[in-house]
């Protein structure tokens, strides 16, 4: 099944360790879509931002359980990717005024 870029990148992924990476190795991360294959995701972000890629790391990760007093529930679960972009590219999404 074929993705429209901008239903794979669902939004940016922004934690401490994230903006680490950022500085230090060049990469961003978003949250994207669960049927989203790493190729799908580098080719999302090459054409929607208008960067090169170098590598794409995705990650499962598991919905907590949660509980509103007696009731138990839990998070969906999600899919995350971190993208090293190659040397020279920057992306100004993250740049606050």
């Amino acid at each position: 099944m074929i993705l429209n870029p901008y239903d794979i990148l669902i939004r940016p992924l922004l934690t401490e360790k994230i903006t680490n990476l950022r500085d230090s190795k060049n990469c961003v991360s978003f949250v994207v879509s669960r049927r989203a294959s790493r190729i799908d995701i580098g080719q999302a972000v090459e054409d929607i931002l208008k960067v090169k890629v170098e590598s794409v790391n995705v990650m499962n990760v598991k919905g907590k359980p949660k509980r509103q007093g007696r009731f138990v529930g839990r998070r969906p679960d999600w899919k995350k990717a971190i993208i090293t972009l190659k040397e020279g590219e920057k992306v100004d999404l993250y740049e606050s005024a």
